[in-house]
């Protein structure tokens, strides 16, 4: 990456440059390779944040399937995370989630787990718990609220069988054959998923990111206290494929200690370490054993950090800065962060980052943990707070005890209690997941480069005030 002019003196963050149109022999979106040059595996570089309201299991397993990642949180017990890391393990690379109900749960109920959108399924459980039959979630429109799904009257969707679904182009063949949105997919008679059309058109655009057996790669954090190794050993055991050791200020002894133990118990996949924001930080944790740095102190949409401390760094120059130091010690790095429009996902990404990591910004889909809520005006929202809230505090140390706790809630920093509003017109993480990806696709071509390495290498970045940020807005309102 180069500037258009002279490089600033000060720090910038993702507002204030810009991308600059370049000679361009790439004549299609689809011409780009989004496949991610460091060794975690990724076929799009985006990486779902280890936020508890953010990454669970359906999220994870969602973000794997289209080429991303998500990393499961460390405040899990060990249970939980081995419980979600089988679930991502078991998931199907292909087809989608299903949503499990039984017969005794309200519309309602229901209702809070699944959208009333184009495709989307709810499958009906039987008293063990396999999965009886799938209806359309438009099923759920009309029904009362505090009636229950084994009172509804509905069709069930249409079966394929899995043996028939070759690849993805035949599956959508199939679904539009049969004249609906979605089936159900069986496997000797069984349910085993579902599929929408527009699920088995993505499929013909999106790789998956999956191990050696097959099967959906995920990620999970550690902390920096106690013993990091060993927690991280029980992890991969479980069947993690990349370590996130995960604190809000990476470049402290007590992290470097974590990342060497990690590294030292030679597990076999990569560490990623964070957060840190200098070129120090860069070279003490590559030393220690990381294989990619997470960059971002404060740009996070639930962080208070840089309004309570003043510490933090804007985001641009932070991973600039770090991005050229950590490929020069063959390490790369994450923007962790400060991500608002696909824009800012191109920018991380020509300022040299490998992948991007979302937190809030998926925190308002279907996929993300929690129950989907409805406010006073019918909206759709789900709840989200920051990790270093008093509601993570509370979470994270939840084994000490009631005085413990309350001292440490004392220095808590972020919001613990926010509405993320679910896009009506992209209300699930493939929505946006597409968004960010044409977006990113159109800058590369933009730059004339086929790949990331070479977009970082292309890219050609201007400087711009307040005002030329705003001009590049859409307006919200007509003439």
């Amino acid at each position: 990456m180069r500037f258009l002019t002279e490089r600033p003196q000060h720090d910038l963050t993702y507002s204030d440059v810009f991308l600059v149109p370049q000679h361009s022999n790439v004549g299609s979106r689809l011409g780009v390779d989004l496949t991610v040059d460091d060794p975690t595996g990724l076929r799009v570089p985006i990486v779902a944040a280890n936020m508890t309201s953010v990454t669970g299991p359906r999220l994870a397993a969602a973000m794997a399937r289209r080429g991303g990642l998500g990393v499961l949180p460390q405040d899990l017990a060990l249970q939980d995370l081995d419980a979600a890391i089988h679930a991502v393990k078991a998931a199907s690379p292909l087809l989608d989630a299903l949503v499990r109900v039984d017969r005794a749960t309200t519309i309602a109920a229901a209702r809070s787990l699944v959208a009333d959108t184009a495709g989307a399924v709810v499958t009906i459980v039987d008293a063990d718990g396999e999965p009886e039959r799938c209806i359309s979630a438009a099923a759920l429109r009309h029904a009362l609220a505090h009636s229950v799904v084994g009172d509804l009257v509905a069709d069930d969707l249409p079966s394929i069988d899995d043996d028939d679904v070759t690849d993805a182009r035949s599956a959508f063949d199939l679904i539009d054959a049969a004249g609906v949105d979605a089936v159900a997919v069986r496997h000797h008679g069984r349910i085993v998923g579902s599929l929408s059309a527009r699920s088995a058109v993505r499929a013909t655009l999106y790789s998956p990111a999956v191990d050696a057996h097959g099967r959906l790669r995920v990620a999970a954090a550690v902390g920096i206290n106690g013993d990091a190794a060993a927690r991280a050993a029980a992890l991969v055991q479980a069947g993690v494929d990349v370590i996130v050791i995960d604190t809000a200020h990476g470049h402290q002894q007590q992290a470097a200690d974590a990342v060497r133990a990690v590294a030292g118990a030679a597990l076999g996949v990569p560490i990623v370490a964070g957060n840190v924001v200098t070129v120090e930080a860069v070279r003490d944790l590559v030393a220690a054993g990381a294989d990619v740095l997470k960059v971002g102190v404060g740009p996070g949409a639930m962080c208070t950090t840089r309004m309570m401390t003043a510490v933090g760094r804007p985001q641009f120059s932070a991973v600039l800065e770090t991005a050229e130091v950590a490929r020069e010690l063959g390490a790369r790095v994450w923007a962790d962060g400060g991500v608002r429009y696909p824009r800012d996902v191109a920018l991380a990404l020509a300022a040299g980052a490998s992948a991007v990591m979302i937190g809030s910004w998926f925190a308002g889909t279907l996929e993300a943990p929690g129950d989907l809520e409805v406010d006073e005006d019918g909206r759709w929202f789900k709840s989200s707070w920051g990790m270093a809230s008093s509601k993570a505090v509370e979470q994270r140390f939840r084994r000490l005890s009631a005085f413990e706790r309350a001292r440490k809630t004392l220095f808590a920093e972020g919001i613990s209690s926010s509405r993320i509003y679910l896009d009506p017109e992209r209300p699930s993480l493939d929505d946006l997941l597409d968004m960010i990806t044409s977006g990113l696709r159109s800058s590369m071509t933009y730059a004339g480069a086929s790949t990331l390495p070479q977009f970082a290498e292309r890219a050609v970045v201007g400087t711009q005030s307040a005002a030329g940020y705003d001009e590049g807005k859409a307006l919200p309102v007509s003439w």
